[in-house]
């Protein structure tokens, strides 16, 4: 019998093999040249937020005065930090081999990043003449002393460090800001059009005219990573607007201590411990790079190849539902039937006209929305501030923590209330995550309900790039439980039990455990058990061993995981039933599908929680049960073809190393597949 422990893989080394992945996608020939630059930006992206987040709660937690051990393989913080320090460490590497195979790539296509070496004396001098001119009149150099302390560092921001000798032979640091919007971050060579130099690599190269007085010993780009894991409980003041309370927290958290430094260039070992001390961070933390510190630069670069098309990604536009037909009323065509959008394939637009049309209609009398992340420009708070000046109540829950989204949802949620809309900041103890929204409408026959529940934000942006699920329905059962979810909110208070909805943080753990151990039940009692799971991570421990159980008593599970998965699939005695699989595609894959069982009998819903800790028990979150029977089919469908995608679909093994699989004559790729057929169903409609 197989140790329970070796079941598990610790949560921030799955993270970290999930952004392995999308690196993978940056060195994939089979993916179009341009958009590899795009996945190349999005791993560096990625594991800035984790250094943000996830490091800098293991940091807070190594030093605080309770040892904590997280609770599936034992590890304590300082153990994780270090692993995850040498997992990046390897990681750095492959992307610096698949950044200069990009960058090899990209040279026959005409643009081309290059530094001195490769520039001829005539150009050299342009280029001298560009930084006298340019740049370095903008530029604030520093040298670090008694009366000059060491500066702030800004978050993620490039500066110039450099060692140098005094005339009398004092030892002295100097640094300076690299990043400017008064220059260009790409400097082309006039000589040659599409050829660019980083405006860093410039002011490194001339630094020496910066400091005349000072022999230059030795020098590199650094960038520093600060916590961004504060509490707004930390800071909050009863006496303080909650929304003045989040601004102040967002300053805070720029000026956090650092979780990492990055060096695109080796300094010596005594500055590199008078840099630790400054900065108040380990040795450990202070990272080489040996590739751009910020690649955020690649999108400019992809503007001058946007006259090769092969190098992109066919065009893709969501199609509209043939579900729904837009010269009609959306209410009245929901009123006779469930209808479900699948994004990006098919566009929002039905359920952004559906708002227009509530907002205008009379018979509507109140609108309540939970909103979490929308688009700068939203047409739903247009919708939604319409409404309200047309004598609707509206009712907003803003939840302002949404993490790196605060400002937006601050200025979002003026905005709202100046139109009349009544706006709730969410619960004190609970982040409201749901994608809940509810329409009241009183007619002669009395009042009835339209409801739109999803697993995505209502952002018009992410849209188009999110795999997500929306189901829009005028059943009275799903209308009440969901009036009663706004009811609770808007008395600062969470519901207790439910019937048909999942809502966490009290009924929905203990309800998906209880239809897991029906499916255990089953072939306990001589039939076959089913247990399908699609979510962004599984953590919830809970729920693991659970399924675990589950495997074990011989139920067959599939999971799509798209990121973080602590549980080791195929261990015999164990989870040897269990199938585990990740898509990392074009489209970010983002839907939550929960499916308990097989047949007439099998129950499906969709969801806005993931299997973590944090949306089952710590979040407000909704899960609709699907009970039309076309729209359960195509879950059905689109789930089954996602666990045969051997295109952008990788299998996890035993070890927890996930592997390519090859399944079908030719390979398949659902992403591509589902725009295919949205495409195809749109068609088939207009003929």
């Amino acid at each position: 019998m197989k140790k329970e422990c070796d079941c598990f893989t610790n949560r921030e080394l799955s993270w970290l093999q999930f952004n392995e992945r999308v690196l993978n996608e940056a060195g994939n020939a089979r993916v179009p040249l341009a958009e590899r630059l795009t996945f190349a930006s999005i791993y560096q992206s990625n594991l800035d937020e984790f250094f943000m987040v996830r490091v800098g709660t293991l940091m807070m937690q190594m030093y605080s005065k309770e040892k904590v051990i997280e609770n599936k393989t034992g590890m304590s913080s300082e153990e994780q930090i270090e692993q995850i320090l040498n997992q990046v460490t390897v990681l750095e590497k492959k992307k610096a081999l698949i950044y200069e195979q990009l960058m090899g790539e990209l040279e026959p296509k005409g643009v081309r990043i290059i530094n001195f070496n490769r520039l001829s004396n005539e150009e050299g001098k342009i280029l001298e003449d560009y930084f006298d001119a340019h740049i370095a009149p903008f530029l604030s150099q520093m040298i670090i002393g008694k009366q000059h302390p060491f500066p702030f560092l800004a978050n993620k921001q490039l500066y110039a460090i450099v060692l140098m000798k005094s005339p009398k032979g004092k030892k002295k640091i100097g640094i300076i800001p690299c990043s400017n919007s008064v220059f260009k971050r790409l400097i082309e060579i006039p000589t040659r059009p599409g050829t660019f130099m980083l405006s860093e690599e410039l002011i490194l190269h001339f630094v020496s005219k910066l400091y005349p007085k000072y022999e230059i010993r030795e020098k590199s780009i650094m960038r520093v990573t600060r916590n961004a894991d504060i509490d707004p409980n930390e800071i909050y003041d009863e006496d303080m607007d909650y929304r003045n309370m989040m601004q102040l927290m967002i300053k805070q958290r720029n000026r956090l201590n650092p979780v990492r430094v990055e060096l695109s260039r080796k300094i010596n070992k005594e500055a590199m411990e008078e840099l630790s001390q400054y900065l108040e961070i380990g040795r450990k933390h202070i990272i080489n790079v040996d590739t751009p510190l910020d690649l955020s630069f690649v999108f400019l670069l992809q503007n001058y190849l946007l006259d090769q098309p092969e190098l992109f990604y066919e065009k893709r536009t969501p199609q509209l539902s043939p579900d729904l037909n837009l010269k009609e009323s959306l209410m009245g065509q929901v009123e006779q039937k469930d209808v479900l959008l699948a994004y990006p394939f098919e566009s929002m637009k039905p359920f952004l006209r559906l708002l227009q049309e509530a907002a205008e209609d009379p018979s509507v009398v109140s609108i309540k929305m939970t909103l979490y992340r929308v688009a700068e420009r939203s047409k739903i708070i247009e919708a939604l501030i319409e409404a309200a000046e047309n004598g609707k109540e509206v009712v907003v829950l803003v939840e302002l923590r949404a993490r790196f989204d605060e400002a937006n949802n601050i200025e979002m949620s003026r905005r709202l209330e100046e139109a009349g809309c009544n706006i709730l900041y969410g619960l004190g103890d609970y982040k409201v995550h749901s994608k809940l929204c509810l329409i009241t409408r009183v007619t002669e026959s009395g009042h009835s309900y339209i409801t739109q529940i999803g697993t995505g934000n209502y952002n018009e942006r992410t849209s188009k790039i999110y795999t997500d699920l929306s189901l829009i329905t005028a059943n009275d059962e799903i209308g009440a439980e969901a009036a009663a979810v706004f009811s609770a909110l808007q008395q600062g208070e969470v519901v207790e039990e439910t019937k048909h909805l999942l809502v966490a943080p009290n009924c929905l753990q203990n309800k998906i455990a209880d239809m897991m151990d029906e499916e255990i039940a089953k072939v306990k009692n001589g039939g076959e058990g089913y247990i399908g799971i699609k979510v962004n991570s599984l953590t919830d421990k809970v729920l693991i061993d659970k399924m675990i159980e589950a495997s074990q008593a011989g139920v067959k599970i599939e999971l799509i995981i798209r990121g973080i998965c602590c549980l080791k699939p195929g261990i015999p005695g164990m989870t040897e039933n269990i199938t585990v699989i990740s898509i990392v595609g074009r489209f970010l894959e983002h839907s939550r599908i929960y499916r308990f069982g097989q047949g007439e009998e099998e129950k499906i819903y969709i969801a806005s929680a993931d299997f973590m800790t944090r949306n089952t028990t710590r979040r407000v979150e909704v899960a609709v049960p699907v009970w039309d029977e076309a729209i359960k089919n195509r879950i059905r469908y689109m789930f089954d073809i996602m666990m045969k995608d051997d295109e952008k679909g990788k299998i996890q093994n035993g070890d927890g190393k996930y592997a390519d699989r090859s399944i079908n004559e030719t390979k398949l790729n659902s992403q591509e597949l589902f725009y295919q057929e949205a495409y195809s169903r749109h068609a088939l409609e207009e003929s």
